[in-house]
């Protein structure tokens, strides 16, 4: 039988495994998956949204660091430097909106190799760049309902242009080639010019839409496909008292539009439910950071439902049309 100046070291030593144990426990229990949510710029009241969707849903999971930070413009450079220091600090997933996937898919493909997973949200980067796209809805949807509820305000007839944010965002692209598609089913829609890239700017969306009605007398439609060219295009059609003679449409905020409703300016305003884009975002990137999303998936169900995925795109849903009489109901 061992005696008892024997047994007390043995003791001291289990206990001592013991504790590390708990600790060891304790330390997993507590760890939380690290999420960096990168907008195209954080100064846009657009992405301001999404990331209120986003946190929300991170304090439900409850097992979820969120950091929502980018640019103060729509610099990718700038928004490249902030992936590198998210990757230095070994984020577990980062989920971008890549204003220019030329200079910010490198960046992904490398986080991808050092382990990190990477997802895009609200406009795509190539497909080796990211796990999934959290998609607002397909580009061809979002262009058919911009053009087809410009055919109905105008009646199906008039001279357009359209302004977009930048001309290098995979997702302007899309949006464009589907609308210009789209102009084929109304004839009588005119579009005067090339889209004109407003580089997420407010005051340029603005003198853009002055100089086209300068230019094009005739027009009767300007879209705002972005959520600072539809505002920029709202104002210039009011300075120019064109109010009602000119219509503005695009997506933007309801918040944001309220006013050029009520006043005339605009009848309808395109959208998707922002703050449910941010928390499906958040909801995707904590599934794949757990491994319950995986490639292949063809649907995803998170608090928000089940979600289509298509190919590797994970749909948010229905398309929004806010108007004069249901604007008001909405607080995004």
């Amino acid at each position: 039988m061992m005696n008892r100046s024997a047994l007390a070291p043995l003791l001291i030593a289990l206990i001592s495994i013991a504790a590390g144990c708990d600790r060891h426990t304790q330390s997993s229990e507590s760890h939380k998956i690290r999420i960096g949510l990168l907008p195209k710029s954080k100064q846009l009241e657009y992405f301001t949204s999404c990331s209120k969707g986003a946190e929300e849903a991170a304090e439900k999971l409850g097992d979820v660091d969120l950091v929502y930070d980018g640019p103060s413009s729509d610099d990718p450079t700038a928004a490249a430097d902030l992936m590198n220091q998210w990757i230095a600090k070994r984020f577990d997933v980062i989920a971008v909106a890549p204003n220019d996937p030329d200079v910010l898919a490198p960046v992904m493909i490398r986080a991808r190799g050092q382990g990190i997973h990477t997802l895009t949200w609200d406009t795509d980067a190539p497909a080796a760049a990211r796990e999934f796209f959290v998609n607002q809805a397909t580009g061809e949807q979002i262009a058919n309902a911009l053009v087809d509820q410009m055919a109905r305000d105008l009646h199906e007839e008039g001279d357009v242009a359209i302004i977009m944010a930048s001309a290098t965002s995979a997702n302007m692209q899309e949006w464009v080639k589907y609308m210009t598609l789209r102009l084929i089913k109304y004839p009588k829609l005119h579009l005067v010019t090339a889209p004109q890239p407003s580089g997420e700017s407010h005051d340029r969306a603005r003198q853009i839409a002055t100089d086209l009605l300068k230019a094009y007398p005739t027009l009767k439609g300007i879209w705002g496909i972005s959520s600072e060219s539809f505002p920029g295009a709202a104002d210039a059609v009011r300075d120019a008292g064109k109010r009602g003679q000119v219509l503005v449409c695009g997506l933007s905020t309801p918040n944001v539009m309220k006013e050029y409703v009520h006043d005339g300016t605009v009848r309808s305003v395109i959208l998707w439910d922002t703050h449910a884009l941010g928390a499906l975002t958040i909801y995707a990137a904590e599934a794949v950071a757990k491994g319950t999303l995986k490639p292949g998936a063809t649907s995803f169900t998170c608090p928000l439902g089940t979600k289509k995925i298509e190919g590797d795109s994970i749909l948010l849903g229905d398309i929004l049309v806010f108007t004069k009489d249901n604007i008001d109901q909405y607080n995004f």
